[in-house]
């Protein structure tokens, strides 16, 4: 039976996959669950869609009126420019990158699976953060089931692997068997990199049915981090024949976690690569805000600031006058002018 999903309903699910806040990916499941065509084709998804519910609700403790903690946080709330997992196999390191990362004191040991739970810091890059969660081992046998909740709020992942590991690119295929088998697939469509990933063309069954892409499914940029550089000869060499070997499309670095050498390269990489905007506001005959910037992807506009700033703000503006590179001194513009990196806005409403 044809799924025949209406534009409200494609509209509603873009929506949610767009979301980060697990209060807006509540409200847009609810307004799915409820656009849905209700009929056979879309049982499956229909029932994923109320499980999501379910899950979100009891995340952000709509269900429970008692305010305590029924166990253990295992989704990290985004902050900062991006949020970026820290995904590796037993004894990759990764806890100590992010150790050396953000000057987090995550427990480091010399055996597996000493990270139990996410652990989240914060990576300084000129007049920002990224935010890094370090997310417990994967290996070939063993993967954590709450992995899928922790990398719904992620922007994208550094996978991170031995090289001086000779079975490095056994331990890359046996995580990404378990993340693809869990609907997570690692790419390495990074927007300042390579541009955005490709939208697929609808694909159709034998009997001319659309297929439904599943919206549940988790699809994340990916850099390959290539750790303990100080032990190999030839970094950048390992590096090239695992993502040859593996056919592996991630952009990739070198580091060692216990020098620190190479780490510097981190955060302007995950700049350019996400294409972040830094926007700073004022207000009429003050100065700029420069302390901490709103930021934004490349496209963005004045409108998406507003909305950062308060959702009644955002309601009411009407223009904004905005001091930057690419515009005059105080020119006036709509609110859906888009904004370049170090822009000054200054917001007006009706």
């Amino acid at each position: 039976m044809p799924a025949n999903l209406t534009p409200v309903y494609r509209k509603a699910e873009e929506a949610y996959r767009n979301a980060r806040e697990p209060a807006e990916k509540l409200e847009h499941l609810k307004e799915m669950l409820r656009t849905i065509p209700k009929h056979k084709g879309t049982d499956h998804l229909q029932g994923d869609i109320k499980r999501w519910i379910k899950e979100i609700t009891e995340e952000i403790g709509v269900a429970s009126k008692s305010g305590k903690k029924k166990g253990p946080v295992h989704t990290i709330r985004r902050e900062g420019a991006a949020q970026i997992a820290l995904l590796g196999a037993p004894n990759s390191g990764k806890s100590q990158l992010h150790s050396q990362l953000t000057g987090s004191k995550a427990d480091i040991g010399p055996y597996p699976f000493t990270t139990k739970l996410p652990q989240p810091g914060m990576l300084p890059f000129e007049d920002l953060y990224f935010q890094l969660v370090d997310l417990p081992p994967i290996s070939s046998d063993y993967i954590e089931g709450w992995i899928v909740n922790s990398l719904q709020p992620a922007d994208g992942v550094l996978l991170v692997v031995d090289l001086a590991d000779p079975d490095c690119a056994g331990h890359i295929q046996a995580i990404l068997r378990q993340l693809t088998e869990r609907k997570i697939d690692l790419h390495g469509w990074w927007p300042g990199l390579k541009g955005p990933k490709p939208v697929p063309a609808p694909a159709f069954d034998a009997d001319g049915e659309e297929i439904i892409e599943d919206p549940f499914r988790i699809s994340l940029p990916a850099m390959l981090v290539g750790n303990k550089r100080d032990l190999v000869a030839d970094p950048a060499g390992e590096l090239q024949v695992l993502t040859e070997l593996l056919e592996l499309d991630f952009p990739s670095l070198s580091v060692s976690a216990l020098t620190g050498a190479g780490c510097e390269a981190v955060g302007p990489l995950l700049f350019q690569a996400l294409q972040v905007v830094r926007v700073y506001t004022k207000q009429p005959g003050k100065p700029a805000d420069t302390d901490r910037p709103f930021t934004l992807r490349r496209g963005q506009t004045v409108l998406n600031v507003a909305e950062q700033v308060h959702k009644d703000i955002a309601s009411a503006l009407r223009y904004a006058k905005i001091w930057g590179t690419e515009v005059y001194a105080g020119q006036q513009v709509g609110p859906e002018h888009v904004l370049a990196d170090k822009d000054v806005i200054e917001l007006h409403m009706k």
